[in-house]
């Protein structure tokens, strides 16, 4: 394997494993426990919200309009949404049949999933972008890797408040991570001739609609047990800075 191909997938890696930086705070001994879940459950709901509205849907949405025309494209993009959206719904059922029954938990568990459908498409990206032009590559790479950090919390802090124990979550977080070197290697070996902007897009959209489905109905449920409105709003205040700082850079 040349450089041309080892250079790529390490900035896919990079990039992947830096959402275990998220784990951080799982050991820091929090004195305000409550306050601490409802400000990570709210920033990490915000970023996904706003990474979902405003970053990959209108970029999806765009192409799948581009390759279909206007009302075919509005159609199957509506219908690939409801599928993600509803998605949420059937794992959470699975998880709560089979796992601990801590809301957190779940939570923990439905952003593992729905962020390691996320990071894949995302290690394409990253792979072929460096694959193109590396200097565009490392941009890519740096700025995925500023926002896997609070994807990385999302899954981490509910898991760990929710009873699991610090080295599983580690490897819940590391597994979510590694989806973007995977996606960056599959792409190469098996879907490189297949892989195309039409099919990325299908997924995104997809994942748009899980990322949504699970912040309004897990997560923000979840905040709101806790009857907490200080918190929610500093840490959607503190999602929506993080997302502008990022879009600036």
């Amino acid at each position: 394997m040349n450089m041309e191909i080892i250079g790529p997938l390490i900035l896919s890696l990079i990039a992947g494993l830096s959402t275990i930086i998220g784990c951080i705070f799982i050991f820091f001994k929090i004195k305000k426990v409550n306050e601490f879940i409802v400000f990570s459950l709210a920033f990490s709901m915000t970023i996904m919200t706003i990474v979902s509205l405003f970053d990959l849907l209108p970029n999806s949405l765009n192409t799948i309009l581009e390759n279909y025309g206007i009302i075919f494209g509005i159609i199957i993009s509506i219908l690939t949404f409801l599928l993600g959206y509803l998605s949420i719904d059937k794992i959470n059922k699975k998880i709560k049949s089979k796992n601990n029954n801590s809301s957190l938990y779940r939570i923990g568990i439905l952003s593992m999933i729905s962020l390691m459908l996320h990071n894949f498409p995302e290690g394409i990206a990253v792979f072929m972008s460096a694959y193109t032009d590396f200097s565009i590559g490392i941009k890519l790479c740096i700025a995925i890797m500023l926002h896997n950090i609070p994807e990385g919390i999302a899954i981490a802090v509910p898991m760990y408040y929710g009873g699991e124990n610090r080295k599983n979550v580690i490897k819940m977080t590391m597994l979510s991570g590694l989806a973007e070197p995977l996606g960056a290697l599959l792409s190469y070996i098996i879907l490189k001739n297949y892989i195309n902007d039409v099919m990325l897009s299908y997924i995104l959209i997809f994942v748009s609609g899980l990322m949504i489905s699970l912040s309004l109905n897990d997560i923000l449920k979840e905040i709101l047990k806790y009857n907490n409105k200080i918190y929610l709003i500093i840490g959607i205040v503190i999602g929506l800075l993080f997302f502008l700082i990022l879009s600036i850079l």
